[in-house]
């Protein structure tokens, strides 16, 4: 028997001794694999008990030709938008005995060479699958990935030719969302923190916005608008500047929930009340939303459903499972404190 820090651990060969049958056959009932009698499978569960025999991660990897791992590339592991992802695929693949291998961009390169390098670690690292986040990353770095790596789920984005991979929600519907949940609470001085522009779902989500707006008879060049880097001191950089301009705003849409941390913040250190004042709508609905002073409306965006489903169905492709997977993935705005009505003599 193999002895580590003292401690003797069973290998297969002693689980087939205690059991009374052959290495071979302890090694297809522990499988589940080829064909073997009920006589055996209970004598071998029984030695796998008494020995409290833990298959090799190794040898498991070898026969069956799979790591048993998923792998999972996020732009980032700082903020709260990905730790849900993250925590969703990890739970879902330890209920089926499966781990999970996460890398974020990191280096020195552009943020595109960092997402490119990130998967090809976890492709050197041989997961059996890989979930990928990235709108640095552009539609044909995805095709050539899927020559090269079929196993591959994209999270919020589409990639034109790699539909049946990809669960996002519709951030243009999203951001539609967001336009009424001001519009429904009579708002209609309106500013705006946008993402990066060369973020592919910041455009789309601001495209709905301003075309729910002009259905609303609200040009867009009547709102101002800053533009921010989705974290909570460009936030605040962009709230300075909008105070500055004199925006006259009655209300405040940040793209998403960390810009909103940071506005609420400079709007707070500016003496002025929300929503008293100006009311705050952010984008994501993060699990911080909820716990900020005022208590943060959002539009909710299903981030551990998507990842979940790319989940699922890449196990289905790689462990030949039939986990149910879904690909719809609404949004919705999580009205809470932070954006109050206001009657037509102040939304005018």
């Amino acid at each position: 028997m193999k002895v580590q820090a003292g401690r003797a651990m069973a290998t297969i060969k002693d689980v087939a001794r205690l059991a009374g049958v052959g290495v071979g056959t302890a090694s297809r009932v522990i499988s589940g694999k080829g064909s073997f009698s009920k006589d055996a499978a209970e004598r071998v569960a029984t030695a796998v008990q008494q020995l409290g025999f833990r298959p090799s991660a190794t040898a498991r990897a070898l026969s069956l030709r799979s790591t048993g791992t998923i792998g999972v590339f996020i732009p980032d592991f700082k903020g709260p938008f990905y730790g849900p992802l993250l925590h969703a695929i990890d739970t879902e693949l330890r209920q089926h005995d499966r781990h999970m291998v996460a890398a974020n961009g990191c280096g020195h390169e552009d943020a595109r060479q960092q997402a490119l390098d990130g998967v090809r670690f976890l492709v050197d690292r041989e997961c059996d699958g890989i979930i990928i986040t990235s709108t640095a990353l552009k539609d044909v770095d995805f095709i050539q990935l899927k020559e090269q790596f079929p196993n591959i789920a994209v999270v919020n984005r589409d990639v034109k030719g790699m539909k049946s991979q990809c669960f996002t929600v519709d951030h243009r519907a999203a951001g539609r969302v967001a336009a009424q949940t001001l519009l429904d609470h009579g708002h209609r001085r309106i500013a705006v923190i946008s993402g990066p522009s060369a973020a592919g779902d910041n455009r789309q989500r601001m495209q709905g916005f301003f075309e729910c707006l002009a259905d609303a008879g609200i040009g867009a060049e009547s709102v101002m608008v800053e533009e921010g880097e989705f974290d909570a001191i460009s936030g605040w950089s962009a709230v300075d500047r909008l105070l500055k301009r004199r925006a006259g705003m009655s209300a405040l849409f940040c793209a998403n929930d960390q810009m909103a941390m940071g506005a609420l913040s400079c709007l707070h250190n500016a003496g002025i009340d929300v929503p008293g004042e100006v009311s705050v709508l952010g984008y994501d609905d993060t699990d911080v939303a909820a716990f900020l002073s005022p208590r943060l409306t959002s539009v909710h965006i299903p981030i551990a459903d998507m990842g979940l489903n790319a989940c699922r169905m890449l196990m289905n492709a790689c462990y030949g499972m039939a986990l149910k997977v879904s690909r719809e993935f609404e949004p919705t705005a999580s009205v809470r404190d932070s954006v109050r009505k206001v009657d037509a003599r102040t939304a005018a």
